[in-house]
């Protein structure tokens, strides 16, 4: 598999971007516990790897998230509610709702997630998780203020079409 590009840090270009195998050809030994993609407006897509015997660490974000698994076996716990999880699944996370993910099996816990809206910095990598909780810290891993705009600042900054156009 090719290497990911490195996003922008600009609203995104009214283009495609496209991620060949996602679901089959993930790099099952990342070194990477988090990588974002890409984000958008309305939404973000980022690459996890949880290490054997690691977790993502329980949290509340105020964003939705989806999780699809590609590699490996864990645990969600979601809302109070425990559900194995494998390569083909995926799991829904509200807004405001308490969630942890464990990897349980032997391999790395592979999964891209879809924060709507953005959760990271467009350009993040975090190698451990360890990092990522230090920026998230410190601050430094913050969406920017383009991705948390509404849908009319969004039309009057020109970035997406008025539907009266």
């Amino acid at each position: 598999m090719a290497p990911f590009p490195t996003p922008s840090s600009d609203p995104p270009k009214h283009e495609m971007q496209y991620f060949p195998d996602m679901t089959t050809a993930l790099p099952s030994t990342s070194a990477e516990f988090r990588r974002v993609l890409w984000t958008g407006l309305y939404s973000q897509l980022v690459l996890m790897t949880v290490p054997v015997g690691g977790d993502i660490g329980e949290e509340i974000h105020t964003v939705d998230q989806i999780l699809t698994f590609t590699s490996g076996t864990g645990l969600a716990q979601v809302g109070g509610k425990e559900q194995k999880v494998k390569a083909g699944d995926m799991v829904i996370v509200p807004a405001g709702t308490k969630h942890q993910f464990l990897n349980t099996g032997p391999t790395p816990l592979i999964l891209y997630t879809v924060y709507s809206p953005a959760e990271h910095k467009p350009t993040t990598v975090h190698k451990t998780k360890e990092q990522g909780d230090k920026e998230e810290e410190e601050g430094i891993d913050e969406p920017p203020a383009w991705a948390h705009r509404s849908k009319k600042e969004n039309e009057a900054a020109g970035l997406v079409p008025s539907e009266e156009s």
